[in-house]
């Protein structure tokens, strides 16, 4: 019995031996096949077993199995996973073959993703990487002339204003023409929301350093999944998510200045004078008129003007004291990691821009957090959460007296400070001193502040009922709350007379915007020869605004800013509207045999805006593609790597008006003398539906010498039908217009792209171009001709917004009259082409067209050894800006606004040849609305430049982290113009409707130099 104890004890030790024995621990290092560099957070797993690591930075990993008979797994995103047995090895090091499939361009589509070659529609992507990091305030700001066909335009350079984008052409006359902007897959507010300025732009709520993608949704067989809003374009935006393995720390700051892109001369005290002068004896006034004026204009000092080695002789430049060199700041703190069941993605940013205009700043606080769980091997679930604060500190329109740029008008005679007050010339004594307001006063006694809250979020769940189907379940919102507060001080009661003991006004504006999306989703492959993918589902969005407004006047002092400091409470406001929206899509998608690509999409929507008898719209696609690299014929052709045919057809809807407009309308703020009352103020029309956008789109994609070069090509046509137009009616109703379906427009285009990979070696290159045409064409208004800015109309058989008016003819040498063609009919039908004195005998003519030909952008991004540069040109050819302002600053004498240089040119004696009319005061001598005014605004600026360099692992782990790098980032550096305002890119903030490319007193757009650091822990 003893000896049978121990023998079995003596088995017992010896197993245990022979296992620990065969335990062994097995270190070794994962690289990449395709340049060696070392793999982090690569998954290195037991086979049939839950132990496992991950490598570290440096990609080295350490791990114990348990015997020689083990396998290791090695798995990572984008590499083919290995299995390696471990035998008798203690060192495994490994090169990870890259996945031509896992890598292969994902592009974010509706309700889904799609990889760019089984893609029959056309999406445009912009990465994360293209910028982040750039000094710019909001995401289309960013994007600008890095996607083809996407025309994006800065109205000025006031920080935090609104940014016009048009998708290939404007789409509508008078409904909405911006895209449908989705972020991770919730519709969002995007529309402008003030009441106390120009437009702001509420996309610029976003940080968007916490995007991972852009994807622009340009033909309807990408966009009509999003129906009755998808007319104009979809931008999508997917932010950043957490990635399993090593929890990463980013942190970013950079720092710079700002300058205007552009100036302008006006005239200096003498010249002043001398014009001025000159002006009034032409027209038979006294010169000593105008001493008197210019007396007033110096403080009574006739020295200030008259005598140049006088002491006190002043000649301001106005410009100078409103334009300033801008700051901006923004430092952006991320985390990242997980494992293979909870993957998190954490962001803070602080953004502070002060803008290159005095008293004009955007300051911007942001945070959010991504995070997506796999509960089990068929339920997922997630959260996307995101807060952010702005304050815009903002200034009056264009056009008001008191915004900063009109000070111009100001004569150089008065000086900035005025030493009897001490206070900026303006009044003295009740009487005016200036010729107009002085907009310092505003910049000193006057807050117009903007600030908003919003949070954008959703959560998600996801089942994977089977290997091939699942469904998600996603509930999101969207909402802001916008406070904008102004005060007039006293002191600017020349420009506000209401502001007499000052006065201030406050509104609360409130968007809550909800939605939820349900959707199956199948994908199949059959036999390696049919390929499908499938998505139905449904969608809700209903969005709610809340409005209240208040006035108070008379406050004790300019200390006291709030309501109800005010004696005198003025008036109050509020109204309260929704839209919803019930929504089933649908979407397959076919591929035959790996080279026959077919697309059909559907969606069905109803609205709470239109009509009860056109409540519902249906707005389908159908598509197809030839992969012709897949067929034999094109594969013996060892040049052409990848060839694709595509072509689509289908409906979208744009839904962008009031939300009652179909409906009957009463308004009860007809009181009288305190006494209730009300009356109709709008015609209903039950018929009113959906203007209705047919889109073809034919394409071409081709990549040559393994891709090292590839190009795309499309041609498409936009038909617009069933614009939304205010159409007038019999005044015997009551009414002078209704809201009906009327008219059509066109938008014809080209848009090309070229991508190269020019690496060699160390030395990493790669380039970019795209450029596109628009011509944009209204087919049909019954006859109607809508008016808009200067002279901009809408009008058949001519672009939306083109410019009709008199066309200047120059100067006649004779005498100095500003001259204009006739244009009119002669009896056998010809054009006269003489030309009158009196620009009421001359026709008007289609005289220019806002809307540019050609648009484009050209990147370059190299690297080598650590170094990265790379630089973006954008250009925009064949487009005409009108200056409003020039009947004012350029009107050779007529009234005393100071003039531009190009004034001196004038008309002066008989055989002078000059564009510039004789100076005549109060003459109206080419002062009236014409082609005068108008200029080409074709414009290439050097977008963005950025010069890297990224420290070496040697150095960057000696200071214990994983990433180093520092740069510099130029922004608008050059520009390249013969337009001779401030800036080429300009459209007036205050004006709307069929206005485009008008220029009235519009500060230029900045241009930004900073400098940046980039760590990694």
């Amino acid at each position: 019995m003893k000896k049978l104890l121990l023998m079995s004890f003596l088995l017992v030790v010896g197993i245990l031996f022979q296992s620990n024995a065969q335990e062994r621990k097995i270190t070794g290092k994962i690289t990449s096949s395709a340049d060696g560099s070392a793999l982090p957070s690569v998954t290195v797993q037991v086979v049939g077993t839950t132990k496992g690591t991950q490598t570290d930075a440096l990609g080295n990993y350490s791990i114990i199995v348990p015997s020689s008979k083990s396998v290791l797994s090695f798995r990572f995103v984008g590499f083919m996973t290995q299995e390696i047995p471990v035998g008798s090895q203690t060192i495994l090091n490994v090169t990870l073959k890259e996945d031509s499939k896992a890598l292969e361009e994902v592009l974010v589509v509706g309700y889904g993703t799609q990889t760019k070659t089984n893609l029959t529609g056309n999406v445009a992507q912009i990465s994360s990487k293209a910028i982040e990091g750039l000094p710019v305030i909001s995401t289309e700001q960013a994007i600008q002339g890095r996607a083809a066909g996407v025309f994006i335009e800065s109205g000025n350079g006031k920080v935090g204003q609104g940014v016009k984008i048009r998708i290939r052409g404007s789409s509508s006359v008078s409904a909405g023409n911006n895209p449908l902007y989705v972020v991770d897959g919730i519709p969002i507010t995007s529309n402008d929301q003030s009441t106390t300025g120009g437009p702001t732009n509420p996309i610029a709520d976003i940080n968007f350093n916490d995007i991972e993608s852009i994807d622009v949704l340009k033909d309807a067989a990408a966009s009509a999944i999003y129906g009755s809003r998808a007319s104009n374009g979809v931008v999508l935006i997917t932010t950043k998510r957490g990635k399993a393995g090593k929890t990463n720390v980013n942190i970013n700051y950079f720092s710079g200045s700002s300058e205007a892109t552009g100036h302008r001369d006006f005239l200096n005290t003498a010249q002043y004078v001398e014009l001025f002068t000159e002006a009034r004896v032409n027209n038979g006034y006294s010169a000593s008129g105008g001493y008197t004026r210019f007396d007033r204009y110096a403080l009574g000092e006739r020295a200030r003007w008259q005598d140049p080695t006088s002491a006190n002789y002043t000649s301001t430049n106005w410009e100078k004291q409103v334009l300033r060199t801008g700051k901006i700041n923004q430092f952006d703190l991320s985390i990242t990691g997980g494992n293979d069941k909870t993957k998190f993605y954490a962001s803070g940013s602080y953004s502070k821009q002060d803008g290159i205009i005095v008293k004009n700043s955007f300051e911007r606080i942001s945070s959010r957090l991504n995070v997506d769980h796999k509960a089990s091997d068929k339920v997922s679930l997630g959260i996307n959460f995101s807060m952010a604060r702005t304050f815009n500190t903002r200034l009056s329109n264009d056009n008001a007296f008191s915004t900063p740029m009109q000070i111009i008008a100001l004569a150089p005679l008065s000086p900035v400070i005025d030493p009897r007050t001490g206070e900026y010339t303006d009044s003295y004594n009740g009487a005016v001193v200036t010729q107009y307001y002085n907009p310092l006063l505003s910049i000193k006694y006057t807050d117009n502040n903007t600030e908003v809250y919003r949070s954008i979020g959703n959560v998600y769940g996801q089942w994977s009922i089977l290997p091939s189907l699942s469904f998600r379940s996603e509930y999101g919102y969207d909402m802001l709350f916008q406070n904008e507060e102004q005060y007039y001080g006293k002191e600017t009661s020349r420009n506000n007379t209401t502001a007499v003991n000052g006065e201030a006004y406050k509104t609360n504006t409130l968007m809550f915007n909800y939605s939820t999306n349900n959707f199956f989703t199948f994908n199949k492959n059959l036999n390696d020869l049919h390929d499908i993918q499938a998505v139905a589902g449904m969608s809700y969005q209903q969005s709610k605004r809340s409005y209240l407004d208040a006035t108070a006047r008379s406050f004790p002092s300019d200390s006291y800013k709030m309501l109800i400091s005010g004696a005198t409470k003025a008036d109050a406001n509020s109204t309260e509207n929704f839209y919803s929206f019930l929504s089933y899509f649908g979407r397959v998608n076919y591929k035959l045999n790996n080279k026959y690509l077919f697309g059909f999409t559907g969606r069905v929507d109803a609205s709470s805006r239109f009509g009860t008898n056109n409540r519902y719209g249906f707005f389908p696609s159908a598509s197809a593609g030839w992969l012709l690299s897949e067929e034999e014929f094109i594969k013996n052709i060892p040049q052409i790597s990848y060839l694709k045919v595509r072509a689509s057809y289908g409906l979208t809807g744009n839904a962008e008006i009031n939300n009652y407009a179909a409906l009957g309308l009463y308004s009860a703020s007809f009181g009288y003398v305190g006494t209730p009352g009300q009356r109709p103020v709008q015609l209903a029309n039950p018929d009113l539906k959906w203007e209705k956008t047919a889109q073809t789109d034919i394409g071409l994609e081709v990549g040559f010498l393994n891709n090292r070069i590839s190009a795309e090509v499309d041609y498409y046509t936009k038909k617009t039908t069933d614009l939304l137009l205010n159409v007038n009616v019999p005044g015997t109703s009551g009414y002078s217009t209704l809201l009906k379906n009327v008219g059509e427009l066109e938008n014809k285009g080209w848009e090309f792209v070229l991508r190269t990979d020019n690496s060699f070696g160390d030395l990493k290159w790669k380039a970019s171009i795209n450029a596109a045409t628009n011509a944009n064409k209204i087919l049909n208004l019954q006859g109607q001709v809508i008016t808009g800015g200067f002279l901009n109309r809408a009008v058949e058989g001519q672009p939306l917004g083109v410019f009709v008016g008199p066309e200047y003819a120059g100067v006649d040498p004779a005498n100095g009259d500003a001259l204009y063609y006739k244009n009119t009919k002669n009896t056998d039908g010809s054009i006269d082409r003489g030309t009158t004195n009196d620009v009421n005998q001359a026709e008007y003519v289609v005289i220019g067209n806002p809307n540019p030909k050609w648009i484009g952008g050209f990147t370059n991004e190299f690297s080598y050894k650590g170094i990265d540069f790379s630089f973006t040109f954008q250009g925009v050819y064949g487009n005409s800006v009108y200056n409003g302002a020039g009947k004012f600053m350029s009107a050779n004498g007529d009234f005393y606004d100071n003039q531009t240089i190009d004034q001196m040119s004038r008309w002066q004696k008989p055989g002078d040849i000059t564009n510039v009319p004789q100076a005549r005061y109060l003459g109206g001598n080419g002062t009236a609305e014409s082609s005068r005014y108008l200029q080409d605004a074709s414009y290439t600026r050097l977008k963005t430049i950025t010069l890297g360099y990224t420290f070496p692992s040697s150095v960057v782990n000696k200071l214990k982290l994983s990433k180093l790098r520092v740069y510099a980032t130029a922004n608008n550096l050059l520009t390249f113009t013969k337009y001779t305002g401030w800036d080429p890119e300009v459209n007036t903030d205050y004006l709307g409707g069929v206005a485009a490319g008008n220029d009235f007193y519009s500060a230029p757009q900045p241009k930004t130099i900073t400098v940046g650091l980039n760590l990694g822990f």
